[in-house]
Parts: C-alpha cells; structure tokens; sequence
C-alpha cells in the first residue's frame, strides 16, 4: 500500500468515529433552530369583509319624566248630565271653555252635602253677558242642579214658553230622556246592576243626527224642556199667580202680553194695546173674549192644581211624607279658574218655574 493510501483510510476512519450515530442530535438542532424567535414585527390585523366596526356608544341624556293628572272618579260627571232646554246648535259652545265643577266632586267626598246620599242630577245652561280675554260676550254657562231624595223627583218634563199657547206636562221618556245610573271612571266596563250606584243623571238618547226626520215642532220641544217636579206640600208661585200669558194670533204679527186679572182692568188694558198700535179697533172685541177664556182657563188651572195637591197629600205614605219634607235642591256653578269667565256675579238660587229656588248655591 502507498503511502498517501493509508494516510487517507485513516483520516476517513477518523471521520466516521466522529459521525452521530442517531437522528436525536439532529432533531434537535433543527428544534433549536426553529424555536428561535424571529424579530418582533408590529403587523395591523387585517379587517374581516362584511363584519361592522364597533363603535364606543355615546349615552343619550335621559328623558325626563312626564307627569300626568291622576283621572279622578267624578270628572266627567258634569259633562254625562244632558243640559235640558238648550238649543241643539248651542250644545257645542258648552265645550267652549274648560269648566271646572270640581265643587261638584267635593260635594261626593266625606263633609260634603252629597256625601253617601241618594242624588239626582240635571243640567241646564244660562244665557248671560260675561267679560273674558279682553271682550264680552253671551256666554252660555252650564249648571248643575243636585236633588237629594231617596226616590226619582219627577219622571215628568214642562214644556212651556211664551211662544207657546198653553202648557204640556210629558213624561220624560216621550221626550227620550230618563234618569240612569252614572258609573264613575275607575268602574265602567262593570254590571251596572252590581255598582248599587246612589248616583243618577238625567239622560237623553236623542240623537242629532236624526233630528232632520223629526218635525220642527217636535225638535223646538226640546228647547222648551224644564225638568218638572211637584211637591205636594208647597203651592208654587204659578198655583197662587194672578196672571196668565196672552198670544193673540193675527196678523201681521201676534199680540204677545201678559194680563193680571187682579190689577188690570180689562176695557183699559185693552185701549192701551190700541193707542200703542198692537192692536186694532175691529179687533177689540174679539181680544177681550179671549183674555176672558184665558182669564177663566188660569182660574180653573190654579183650581185643579190646589185639589190635586190635596188629594195627593191624603193618599201618601208617612215615608214619602217624610222624603218630600227632608227633599234639597242644591245648585251648581263652574268654579273660577284662569281658563273660564268669572262667573260669580250672576250666580242665581233660582232653578225654574217647577222647582222654584235652590237650598244652596255653590
């Protein structure tokens, strides 16, 4: 062997002792090498498609609160009673101004003169020239009448006027109109039967609408409507009068007056409605023949009236005897308030021809 032979069998041997002899060191040089951390780069993130940006939520400022009026029970009461004797075209100007009849509520509530008694309620409206934002003006102003009674005061409706010829007495429900439970706000929607109610209104189920189809003689009733009442106790100023009303039909026009047969003399009476041309001289006989039969018509009326009441104090019971003395009237007006003409001034006690005047006015 030469010489450059053996030296390189031995440089190879040499060699291949120093080789590894398994795979571990390697794997882990190669895990070594891996695991070294690359230099820390700052990458943005990429944004998703179709995903929103969420926003910081900017804070509303709260609302504040709305405070309400609590319903009271009664604050419709007023305005469920039908106004009796007002003009159906008028009905409308009651809604005019925000009347307050808060004293008819209070009236209900412990210490007041309605308080746990039986009540019946009508309306009625008075005409009268008031002074509001800065102008007067006729202002129909709606009142309330209170009848405390254990019992219904009249299922009868007057109709009278001076344009009318004679009076009419009619039951109520000729006119459409009755008394019926009033159900306060807090119970409607529950049996009328169960609410024991000791409140009752005077109600019309008249509807406007269908006025047109009724004759006009029939509708003008409705604007001479008085809620009538008879107390068998008490003589009314008409049974006592002394005076009837006179419309003499002729033309162009009639002759409308009043005559005292206690006061006036009738030949004089007569010759004045001539000298101030109301009347003419042909038909001055014939005038005086009929205030004659007024005359006698007005005594035989007062006649009946006193025998009826008469006869109605004998047939009646001690209870209602009692009821009848203990019966009140008690009136209603709307109470001041900015939204309304002061109304105080012409506050009245008088409630009408039937019912004479008020125990109370409030």
């Amino acid at each position: 062997m030469k010489k450059g032979t053996k030296r390189k069998a031995a440089a190879a041997s040499r060699k291949d002792d120093a080789a590894p002899t398994s795979t571990e060191p390697a794997a882990t040089a190669t895990a070594t090498t891996t695991t070294e951390e690359p230099k820390q780069q700052h990458k943005k993130e990429p944004t998703k498609v179709g995903r929103p940006i969420k926003r910081s939520k900017v804070s509303k400022p709260e609302p504040e609160p709305e405070f309400f009026d609590d319903q009271r029970e009664l604050e419709d009461l007023w305005k469920q009673v039908f106004p009796v004797g007002t003009e159906w075209d008028q009905l409308d100007l009651l809604s005019e101004y925000k009347w307050n009849f808060s004293n008819l509520e209070d009236a209900f509530e412990e210490g007041g003169v309605l308080h746990g008694k039986k009540v019946y309620l009508f309306s009625c409206t008075e005409p009268q020239l008031l002074f509001f934002g800065g102008q007067s003006k006729v202002t129909c102003i709606p009142v309330v009448v209170a009848v405390v009674s254990p019992f219904p005061p009249s299922d009868k409706i007057g109709i009278n006027s001076v344009q009318r010829e004679s009076e009419e007495i009619l039951d109520m429900k000729q006119m459409k109109m009755d008394w019926v439970p009033y159900i306060p706000l807090g119970k409607r929607g529950s049996s009328v039967e169960r609410l024991k109610s000791q409140i009752f209104i005077l109600s019309c189920v008249q509807r406007r609408v269908a006025l047109k189809h009724l004759k006009e003689e029939h509708v003008k009733k409705f604007e001479y409507c008085l809620p009538y009442f008879y107390h068998p106790f008490k003589e009314d100023e008409t049974e006592q009068s002394t005076i009837v009303d006179i419309m003499y039909p002729i033309e162009p026009k009639p002759v409308v007056c009043e005559f005292d047969w206690e006061l006036d003399e009738l030949e004089e009476f007569v010759d004045d409605l001539i000298k101030a041309e109301e009347l003419s001289e042909d038909q001055k006989d014939a005038f005086k023949e009929f205030v004659k039969e007024k005359v006698r018509e007005g005594k035989r009326a007062n006649r009946e009236a006193r025998e009826m009441r008469k006869k109605a104090r004998e047939s009646m019971s001690e209870e209602k005897k009692a009821a009848f003395e203990n019966i009140k009237f008690y009136k209603f007006y709307p109470v001041a308030s900015p939204d309304t003409p002061d109304v105080s001034a012409v506050k009245s006690p008088f409630i009408n021809r039937y019912y004479g005047k008020a125990h109370q006015v409030l």
